[in-house]
């Protein structure tokens, strides 16, 4: 499944709102945290790979033409 970089944000400020107004009372409570931060840092650990990916994308338009090789059998004659 492909996600786009403003997917991952907007779930990424879901999840922080969603922390900023819990109020943790009990052990459930303090467990539904914890898989909300860890499900926060997943989504930060894609953005980064995402973004990451999108730098490393070869350029279209080559540097500077190269030279055609010469075919190996050309060298023996």
């Amino acid at each position: 499944m492909k996600f786009s970089k403003r997917s991952i944000e907007a779930l990424i400020d879901l999840v922080e709102i969603k922390l900023s107004a819990m109020e943790v009372s009990d052990r459930e409570d303090a467990r539904e945290r914890a898989k909300l931060e860890c499900a926060r840092d997943e989504l930060l650990e894609l953005k980064t790979l995402l973004a990451a990916q999108h730098t490393r994308r070869p350029s279209l338009t080559p540097s500077s033409p190269q030279p055609l090789a010469e075919p190996a059998h050309a060298a023996l004659a």
